[in-house]
């Protein structure tokens, strides 16, 4: 009995087990991440509020926001609406005159037309090309405990050329990635490939060169993966990815792609400045040869001068002299070297005077004295040379290298430990294959219509510079770790909007006619839907939806509903970056030089910045126009960046940044307060408020408020103004030495109590939050 009841149980169970077994067998398989499923354009959802959508966008947010219960919010107010189209689409705020222009439009394009006036405006390039170099990791030097500076801003004048041209998409990924691999490649092409040179460079001595140039592949490839892929394939460096399908295979087959290039300079020259040069150059070289023979100051006589400096002998020295021998030898630029070298000559010169005045001898006497005439009619003649050598610019760029590397898997990361050689290929599961094995065939399978996430992360981040964040929260990782979109077929829509990739992207004019919406909802023209891989028309079509238009005011019944904003029932309010602060003062000021492009410059910036760093620096604040340039163009030293940059969460440069902090501390409020370049915005617009023609004082705050802030001052708002300026009138009339203090950048002939009074108001306005906030 108990043993055909344990064969029953027994059977029982294989039963069971074979049930499982089959069905395990018979299910379908999981289907692909989402992120790595090709786009579909999915059709206009359907709502119920006809009347509000604007153009497409506004259709998948509203169906969401119907679902929820919630209806959007009322429109923003002209005044609300031109301050953020111009913070957003050029990082500059309007004038008074062109808010009034706007406000008093009653045409029903009023709006339109200004989108369109700034988009082809070229602070547009400006805006967003600083957003770029966020991901390209911009720098103005190495970094590293050297940090020795770099030209590269040519690099940067590139970035707002493409995006002031609208040049497609595509192309500007393949001309960043592979410009000089393209047929016949341009020398602006070229230039582009500064894209993977902005890596951080070691120059410390003893140093594995090898062990560096690997890491600056490392750097590119994580680079590539998170800028164009929105992936983590840096994990896979030391191991097959713990999450998404990137193996360690994969990580160092398309490591392969980027392992056989140099990394030369690229001078820009005309032919005939380059012509010059090699002229003057070649007379240069030959006349210093003779100099040789006369000069001292060799490397050798410098190392064994400085060598035997004493605290006393180096304490009579110059002080610019002193400061260049504190700095360690391998720290030291050309122009810190060649100070050393003339102060050396300059020294070595006086035995010549000395020899001719005293020499027992008259033959020694005259050697002596032909010897000094001599060497400095030389001198002369080298220093001309060097004048007529013209200045010709130079970056860094990539060149593909005629005899191509090895690549071999790292394991466990580690340089040295080669595992399996791996040719370059682009990973199976995400894509057809590239179609060959060098950086242009890389480049081109990253914009090819068949990769299903250089679009989708495209479109997500510049939906999150507008709406602070993106549809996919987690920007950077689109992998199985990362948030869900919040409206996954709005991402769809506007990835194939973008790229228009095949056949079931790219909506034409007739698929809109035949999508029963009206045509007169939709203000994008359908000819501009006709361009793949525009920015300019992304850009458009987000700032001309109801959505983006809504007014930015706070809900309290929202605060359950959706406390962070994700179904977008009102526009957020977003605080400026850290160059759009400086920019927005510069403006408000009337400061503002709007010179494009060019070196980096070197606004004021508090002392002891240097003091820090292991090599010791200066920074010599400009004086002339270069000192009010956009913060866009501000020298950024990687070991000690500009404070003001920092303090409103600017990135370190080291690595790609896809999303910049925001942050709100007491140091924000202090630097735009009391650092040196905002007392100085503060006077200047002080001074410009009143020289304004003007009949009384609530005039001229109503002037400065405008400046400001983009819109007239509400009269409670204007009372207090005209109160605290009563008051400082008064505080400053009993305090003539304060007052001067603070209205220093008044003119000679000016009432300093006034002047102050008037700075101190400026400076009331320049901090508050409302000023360095897009509503």
């Amino acid at each position: 009995m108990k043993l055909s009841l344990a064969i029953t149980w027994l059977s029982g169970l294989l039963l069971a087990a074979s049930a499982v077994a089959t069905t395990v067998t018979a299910a379908e398989p999981p289907k692909p991440h989402w992120a790595f499923q090709p786009p579909v354009r999915p059709a206009l959802p359907a709502v119920k509020n006809t009347a509000w959508p604007r153009n497409a966008i506004d259709y998948f947010i509203l169906a969401r926001l119907e679902k929820e219960g919630i209806a959007p919010s009322p429109e923003a107010d002209r005044y609300t609406f031109i301050r953020r189209l111009y913070l957003d689409l050029i990082g500059l705020p309007p004038s008074p005159t062109e808010v009034d222009a706007f406000v008093l439009d009653s045409s029903p394009d009023a709006y339109e037309k200004v989108v369109e006036r700034l988009l082809v405006s070229p602070h547009y390039g400006e805006r967003w090309g600083r957003q770029w170099l966020d991901l390209a990791r911009y720098a103005d030097s190495n970094g590293y405990s050297i940090d020795a500076a770099r030209s590269i801003w040519p690099y940067r004048d590139w970035i707002i050329r493409a995006l002031n041209a609208d040049m497609p998409f595509d192309e500007f990924v393949i001309e960043q990635m592979a410009g000089d691999l393209l047929p016949n490649a341009t020398q602006d092409q070229r230039v582009a490939t500064g894209f993977h040179r902005n890596t951080p460079i070691n120059q410390e001595g003893g140093i594995d060169l090898e062990q560096f140039r690997v890491d600056s592949i490392y750097d590119r490839l994580n680079t590539t993966g998170s800028v164009f892929l929105g992936l983590t394939v840096g994990c896979a460096e030391c191991h097959d990815h713990k999450f998404d399908p990137i193996t360690q295979k994969d990580y160092y087959q398309l490591f392969a792609f980027l392992n056989n290039d140099d990394e030369p300079v690229l001078e820009l020259g005309s032919p005939e400045q380059i012509a010059l040069r090699k002229k003057t150059v070649a007379e240069r070289t030959a006349l210093e040869k003779k100099f040789k023979t006369l000069d001292r100051a060799t490397d050798a006589a410098l190392e064994a001068w400085e060598r035997g400096l004493t605290h006393e002998t180096r304490g009579a020295l110059p002080p610019d002299i002193q400061f260049i021998l504190n700095i360690a030898v391998n720290g030291r630029d050309e122009h810190q070297v060649e100070a050393l070298r003339a102060n050396f000559r300059t020294a070595d010169k006086t035995r010549h005077v000395i020899g001719g005045l005293f020499a027992p001898e008259p033959f020694t006497a005259l050697v002596h004295s032909h010897l000094l005439l001599r060497r400095n009619e030389m001198e002369k003649k080298l220093a001309d040379l060097k004048q007529r050598e013209p200045d010709i610019a130079s970056t860094l760029v990539l060149k593909q290298r005629s005899a191509p590397r090895t690549t071999n898997i790292h394991l466990g990361g580690d340089f040295l430990r080669k595992g399996a050689k791996v040719e370059a290929a682009t990973p199976a599961w995400l894509a057809p294959p590239a179609a060959g094995k060098s950086r242009l065939d890389l480049a081109r399978w990253l914009v090819d219509g068949r990769n299903p996430l250089t679009a989708r992360v495209t479109v997500n981040r510049i939906w999150q510079s507008h709406f602070g964040l993106g549809i996919v929260e987690t920007e950077n990782d689109f992998g199985t770790q990362g948030t869900p979109p919040s409206h996954p077929q709005l991402l769809d829509w506007l990835a194939c909007e973008f790229g228009m990739r095949n056949s079931e992207c790219g909506m034409k004019k007739k698929e809109f006619d035949s999508a029963n919406v009206s045509d007169s909802a939709f203000r994008i023209p359908h000819s501009a839907l006709e361009k793949t891989w525009s920015l300019k028309n992304l850009h458009r079509l987000i700032v001309t939806s109801a959505t983006y238009r809504q007014s930015s005011k706070a809900r309290p019944e929202l605060a359950n509903l959706d406390p962070r904003n994700k179904l977008l029932a009102r526009m957020p309010r977003l605080r400026l970056e850290a160059e759009l602060v400086r920019d927005a003062a510069l403006t408000a000021s009337g400061l503002l030089n709007s010179k494009i492009g060019g070196p980096s410059v070197f606004p004021p910036q508090p002392d002891g910045v240097f003091k820090f760093t292991q090599v010791p620096r200066s920074w010599k604040a400009d004086v002339g126009p270069n000192r009010f340039r956009r913060g866009l163009y501000t020298y950024f030293w990687r070991s000690a960046p500009h404070p003001a940059l920092m303090a409103f969460d600017a990135p370190d440069a080291v690595l790609a940044c896809t999303r910049r902090n925001r942050s709100n501390t007491p140091l924000q409020a202090l630097t735009l307060l009391n650092d040196e370049a905002f007392f100085e915005f503060a006077g200047a617009l002080a001074r410009q408020v009143v020289q304004h023609p003007a009949e009384n004082d609530a005039q001229r705050i109503d002037q400065m408020f405008r400046l400001c802030l983009s819109r007239p001052p509400r009269t409670s708002e204007l009372q207090r103004l005209d109160l605290l300026l009563r008051e400082l009138r008064q505080e400053y009339a009993a305090n003539e030495p304060e007052a001067r203090r603070v209205g220093s950048s008044a003119d000679k002939d000016a009432n300093i109590p006034e002047r102050a009074s008037w700075v101190m108001l400026a400076r009331v306005l320049l901090n508050l939050d409302e000023f360095i906030t897009r509503e």
